[in-house]
């Protein structure tokens, strides 16, 4: 079982982080995801 990326994380340092080049994480229309956007907000719209 893995665990849970932090909520307060922001795209771009999980980008870094995980090793991922920039661009990787998308909107659900496929557009680039703002850098600054945090994940927890990202989660929050998906749940929706």
């Amino acid at each position: 079982m893995t665990r849970q990326v932090r909520s307060d994380k922001t795209v771009k340092k999980l980008e870094e982080s995980a090793g991922l080049p920039n661009g990787s994480i998308r909107n659900k229309d496929g557009k680039n995801t703002r850098s600054d956007k945090t994940l927890g907000t990202i989660r929050k719209e998906q749940s929706k």
